[in-house]
């Protein structure tokens, strides 16, 4: 078991930048690959970013790339997307979550997630 708590969110203007973090307790989360995810009102939940278990390869949604990193301390179990050169589309909810691994058909599964937190960039 894994519980995750995103933290950082904010109202930010466009052109700035934010750094939310996903703090992990209850097991070690080196044994998990971790992802970050939003949801925008009236729209499906979407993939942002995600690190390996060893944080030594990332991969990000070609919307934020060149704009979010994700990165992670070890010592401190906890995750981080920094978000650079915002824009309102930017504006979700935030989710972090954490895989075991890949499940049938491929697909890499998340079974631990956060409650979210909201960011929101003004025009």
């Amino acid at each position: 078991q894994v519980h995750l708590v995103e933290s950082g969110g904010g109202l930010v203007q466009a052109g700035g930048s934010l750094r939310l973090s996903c703090a992990a307790s209850g097991r070690t989360f080196s044994s998990y690959a971790m992802g970050w995810f939003r949801q925008a009102p009236g729209k499906e939940r979407e993939f942002v970013a995600r690190m390996s278990r060893s944080g030594g390869t990332t991969y990000y949604v070609d919307d934020v790339k060149g704009r979010f990193t994700i990165f992670r301390d070890g010592a401190k179990n906890t995750v981080y997307l920094q978000m650079n050169s915002l824009k309102p589309e930017d504006t979700a909810v935030y989710y972090c979550a954490a895989s075991s691994g890949v499940g049938p058909g491929g697909k890499w599964e998340y079974k631990y997630w956060g409650q979210g937190t909201q960011v929101t960039v003004s025009s």
